[in-house]
């Protein structure tokens, strides 16, 4: 912990290693006890995937609507063999395009000591181009 002017800011990393290409994985419960380990009353925290086809969001936890989230991220951008990001030797250019489509990070209210989120909201990590080591990193601010 790092403490400037009253403001405190804390950092730890999440390590992901998913058994498919793309993973929908639910951190809510991951950052709350982040949160709670930081001492922050009153801030924020950022939850932000530190690979370029990774990315993490806030929706509903329900299966259907993670089902129709990829989808739409399919949908969107499918996998195909055109994407000129393949001219490289790289195969994964749709998981470049869907971690535009999802976002690479999120900030999240930390109210009297706890996540603030809505009564369906929960935070989910979104791995694109799995089954290899990834991280997010978790960094609290505020007082």
């Amino acid at each position: 912990m790092k403490v400037s002017d009253g403001l405190k800011t804390y950092t730890k990393y999440l390590w992901f290693n998913t058994k498919k290409t793309r993973e929908y994985i639910r951190i809510t419960d991951d950052i709350a006890e982040f949160v709670q380990e930081s001492g922050i009353k009153e801030g924020f925290v950022l939850v932000s995937a530190m690979h370029i086809t990774a990315g993490v969001y806030v929706n509903d936890w329900e299966d259907g609507l993670i089902q129709d989230i990829d989808q739409w991220l399919e949908k969107l951008a499918p996998e195909n063999p055109d994407y000129k990001h393949h001219r490289t030797g790289e195969t994964n250019g749709d998981a470049h395009l869907k971690r535009i489509l999802i976002n690479h990070q999120v900030t999240i209210p930390i109210t009297d000591g706890k996540l603030d989120l809505g009564p369906w909201e929960q935070v989910f990590y979104a791995e694109f181009d799995g089954q290899r080591k990834k991280r997010v990193i978790l960094k609290a601010m505020g007082a």
